[in-house]
């Protein structure tokens, strides 16, 4: 199991933070730092000044928003990160949510397992260095009965295999990113709890005949290490409270429904209802301890140990950590805590 870091997305003033764990990270080891977007910094300037400031670990999106860039543009960023950094960017792609999708970028979220399916293989196609033409349901290259005409990307990709990863949660998504992509990167993730989400995968692999092994596994888990179990769960509160009741609206949050389906069912509803009624801070306090620590990994180092290997034993092979102390410092003390506790296997996909 190799190490990743996750440095979610980030406010004003962050960034010198996030710059030295990326740098504490490329020094321990670690196989890659991921970059996320919504509505605030993107994720591929981030990531092009990351790639610049480290020397050994992958750069990944984690996502690029499928709806805020076209196939083309995304295949072109993914191929100029990839030369920048010599080899080292790996292509995390998402539709994310209908609010963003439609509120902030102006595409329809409809049929988000048909646009994904289309998106991928206009990339994988720019990337080959094939003119491009394709007829699709979402996709249309060249228009017709104008004057476009189908082009050939005009650079060399240093690698046209470029490693694309998925997010995904839903079972129908979960086969798709088994079946086109060439890694996953799950959210909320429960080791107890993998066999469903794998199984899926596995399933989608299976029926594009391509083998598991060089499947990345490559969900984000929450980190705190602390002397006391509580006080850690409490430093996460807010960001699982984000996504259980926050993320979405009443009828369309994927992160409510995944709790849901852990057995958390009312815990999921309880929370949903008091974050869309503006109550964030109580949709916080009602999350239990036994939640919080399934979707984490929390408590002293020794705890830590023991839960790591859980998540070896679910098929992980990328653990992607989010350190949540709540100083730089410990944050960074985290990351060193975590490098003496994996030995890494074998990176996955290979370059």
């Amino acid at each position: 199991m190799q190490l990743g870091l996750s440095l979610g997305t980030w406010h004003a003033g962050e960034m010198g933070d996030h710059l030295a764990l990326a740098a504490e990270a490329d020094r321990l080891g670690y196989a890659v730092v991921w970059a996320a977007e919504a509505y605030g910094h993107d994720a591929a300037t981030t990531l092009a000044w990351i790639g610049a400031r480290t020397e050994h670990l992958d750069v990944g999106s984690a996502v690029f928003q499928i709806p805020a860039r076209t196939a083309a543009m995304t295949a072109m960023t993914g191929a100029t990160l990839d030369t920048l950094t010599g080899g080292r960017f790996r292509l995390g792609l998402g539709v994310s949510g209908p609010q963003v999708s439609e509120g902030w970028h102006g595409v329809r979220f409809g049929d988000p397992l048909g646009r994904t399916r289309e998106y991928v293989e206009v990339v994988r196609a720019v990337l080959r260095r094939e003119r491009v033409s394709y007829a699709g349901t979402h996709i249309t290259l060249p228009l017709p009965d104008g004057p476009g005409k189908a082009l050939r990307l005009t650079i060399r990709p240093l690698r046209a295999d470029l490693p694309i990863y998925l997010a995904a949660i839903g079972p129908r998504s979960l086969e798709l990113a088994g079946e086109i992509a060439d890694g996953w990167l799950g959210v909320m993730f429960s080791p107890e709890h993998a066999p469903a989400s794998v199984g899926r995968l596995r399933a989608g692999r299976e029926r594009a005949g391509r083998p598991w092994d060089d499947f990345d596994l490559a969900p984000t888990v929450p980190v705190v290490v602390g002397p006391d179990l509580e006080s850690c769960a409490d430093a996460i509160r807010a960001y699982v409270a984000l996504y259980v009741g926050g993320m979405g609206s009443a009828e369309q949050n994927f992160y409510n429904r995944l709790v849901a389906s852990m057995g958390f069912e009312e815990t999921a509803a309880d929370v949903q209802a008091a974050y869309l009624d503006g109550r964030p801070r109580d949709a916080a306090a009602l999350l239990p301890l036994d939640l919080l620590d399934a979707v984490a990994l929390l408590g002293p180092a020794g705890r830590v140990a023991e839960r790591l290997h859980r998540y070896a034993e679910a098929g992980v092979t990328t653990l992607s950590v989010a350190p949540f102390n709540r100083t730089l410092r410990d944050r960074v003390a985290t990351l060193r805590t975590l490098a003496g506790l994996v030995t890494p296997t074998a990176a996955r996909p290979a370059r």
